[in-house]
């Protein structure tokens, strides 16, 4: 008796063969749509490396350092997002080149202290600086014990570190570098490097280290949008990472609005971004048509500024409005609109603060322009939201927020779950299982709760289509190896104007309803 696989070459002998094959129907399970990915500065992690997400604010300054009073912040940005409820943060870190990372030296005890081993920061930035280090005897007779400690995090120990003179200091080395078996991993924080000495280690003395820098002061918007290639820097660092929301963190010139676009139709990411501050609707509109921005992926900012409580720096300070209304879509669920949806964390903006409010004529400006502010009140009360809820899209029917995250949401979710497809033989059972695959996907968003596609006026009709047949798969297309499923969606529509028809006076006569 054999048994195989389905497609494998049955045996030509006599005999039982079991053939197994897979289930005929698979599923899809919709992306993740809550990621946002952003771009900016720190003062610890790696640089031009995502990493990929983080939960909260305080994961976040665990990574690249604490809230600092400064452009493009990434843990300002990470508070922000965490205040709008956003639970998977992606972060990019960029540097102007200048950043070096910290170092310590351990010290032997001879009569001229000679350098036992160096430590060096895995990363750049000045929370190096606060690391610090101590040899002390370990619990093994004859061992030493090495602990580097960061203030208000678990610190790394490696005990029992045996040997005397030169073969002491190698296996301390090795011991931060690639751990002890059954005791301890290597550092995750420091690199080692042995020295010259041939002495026994100082077990009296802390070392502290010291000379790590940011890399800050001349980070421009430029560095933040980064290159593309086989080496991926800023922005380009986010590809293939699945966040499907994006911010350069205050980043202002409008020249990078197009590579924005552009990425965020490849990448299936809505970016938002803002004009500098103090810029008008008006103005915004302008930049955006010079840049040569149409599409449904770029979300412009009026350069209205918001104010965000720096209760670490005790200063008020100013973020793009971009960072705010990048957090509230990413907790936002896709079939949804930012429109008319609390923001958090702001203390308010530069005109509500100076209590000039929008009117309706610049509210109208806006939706002409293709260009969303952030203000209260807002229609559903005295909050803060963004106003317009548009991207950059000139087409009407592509132009709402829901249009980008829904687009998005189904074609990259389709992208990543059908691969399977490609090498099957195409027969009728083949396509009535990929019909039934797709079938099934979209009928679980519209039978989900909340509904997540449909059509308000044929509530029970079925809002999607999926060909797959001769129809349109002619003989020639098939010989190519072609398989085409064509799919069309009705999305629900978001209310943007709620109109009242009123009739009152003492004429008006009412006819009760029968």
């Amino acid at each position: 008796m054999t048994v195989i696989q389905s497609g494998q070459t049955l045996s030509i002998a006599p005999g039982l063969d079991v053939v197994i094959f897979p289930p005929s129907s698979t599923y899809i399970n919709g992306l993740p749509t809550d990621g946002l990915g952003s771009v900016g500065v720190g003062s610890w992690g790696p640089v031009n490396v995502p990493v990929i997400g983080m939960g909260n604010s305080a994961q976040v300054q665990a990574m690249y350092g604490p809230i600092t009073n400064r452009l493009h912040d990434i843990a300002t940005a990470a508070d922000v997002y965490d205040q709008n409820f956003v639970q998977s943060m992606t972060f990019v870190r960029v540097t102007d080149g200048t950043d070096v990372a910290a170092s310590l030296t351990l010290m032997d005890t001879a009569a001229t202290p000679a350098v036992g081993a160096h430590l060096t920061a895995k990363y750049t930035g000045i929370v190096g600086n606060t690391f610090s280090a101590a040899i002390t005897t370990g619990r093994a007779v004859g061992t030493f014990k090495l602990t580097l400690t960061r203030a208000g995090f678990v610190p790394e120990t490696w005990d029992n570190i045996p040997g005397t003179g030169a073969a002491f200091w190698t296996n301390l080395v090795n011991a931060v570098n690639n751990g002890i078996p059954g005791s301890s991993g290597p550092s995750q924080n420091f690199v080692a490097t042995v020295g010259v000495s041939t002495a026994a280690p100082n077990i009296t003395t802390a070392y502290t280290a010291a000379g790590g820098t940011d890399g800050t002061t001349a980070v421009t918007d430029t560095m933040l949008l980064g290159t593309d290639g086989l080496v991926r820097t800023g922005m380009y660092a986010l590809r293939a990472t699945g966040v499907m929301v994006g911010n350069l963190i205050d980043c202002t010139t409008s020249s990078t609005w197009l590579a924005q676009a552009q990425f965020g139709l490849a990448e299936g990411i809505a970016f938002h971004g803002a004009a500098p501050q103090g810029s008008s609707i008006a103005t915004t509109g302008t930049a955006l048509s010079a840049a040569g921005v149409d599409a449904y992926s770029f979300f412009p900012k009026a350069g209205d500024f918001c104010w965000y409580q720096d209760v670490v720096n005790g200063v008020n300070r100013s973020l793009s409005p971009a960072t705010y209304a990048a957090a509230v879509m990413a907790a936002t669920s896709p079939e949804q609109s930012s429109l008319n949806k609390p923001i958090y964390g702001l203390i308010g903006t530069d005109r509500s603060n100076a209590n000039n409010r929008y009117s309706q004529a610049e509210k109208e400006q806006a939706v002409i322009n293709r260009v969303d502010y952030i203000a209260n009140p807002s229609p559903g009360g005295n909050f803060f939201a963004v106003q317009t809820a548009s991207n950059s899209a000139s087409l009407s029917s592509e132009n709402g927020d829901n249009f980008t995250r829904m687009t998005n949401y189904i074609a990259f979710t389709i992208n990543s779950a059908m691969g399977y497809v490609i090498g099957q033989t195409q027969t009728d059972a083949q396509r009535r299982n990929v019909r039934n695959t797709l079938n099934a996907f979209f009928n679980n968003m519209w039978k989900s709760t909340p509904q997540m596609i449909g059509d308000v006026n044929n509530p029970t009709s079925q809002p999607w289509q999926v060909i797959l047949d001769k129809t349109n798969n002619t003989d020639a297309s098939v010989a190519l190896g072609n398989e085409i499923a064509a799919i069309s969606v009705t999305y629900l529509s978001i209310v943007k104007r709620f109109i009242v028809n009123y009739m009152g006076g003492q004429s008006v006569k009412i006819t009760p309803a029968q």
